[in-house]
């Protein structure tokens, strides 16, 4: 349903990461950068919104599915998703980081 799910982070800090955003199977934005870590950060420079509020994981309104790539996963989850949203492909794109080129759909999995 989504990309793997990576709880350490491997990051190649000489390699730009590539986002590409979708809504459904529609590409709506792409961003590039070696410098933005956060995917809300991504989705601003591809001119993408993302809803957020906490910016800290907790509410869990910048939930997207990530349809391939990996993204870095807390340890311990926030409190803004669980382990069935992530079973799903869910991701918050406040604070998990990708880990690589990814593809986004801004469309939650529920």
């Amino acid at each position: 349903m989504g990309g793997p799910l990576k709880r350490e982070r491997a990051v190649d800090l000489d390699k730009s990461t590539t986002v590409r955003f979708f809504r459904g199977s529609l590409p709506i934005g792409t961003s590039q950068s070696d410098t933005i870590d956060a995917i809300t950060e991504h989705a601003i420079e591809a001119e993408v919104t993302i809803p957020t509020n906490c910016t800290s994981g907790t509410c869990g309104t910048c939930l997207v599915r990530l349809i391939s790539g990996e993204v870095e996963i807390p340890e311990s989850l926030p409190p803004g998703i669980d382990d069935f949203l992530i079973s799903q492909g869910g991701i918050l794109a406040c604070c998990m980081p990708p880990i690589g080129d990814i593809e986004i759909d801004i469309i939650p999995p529920l």
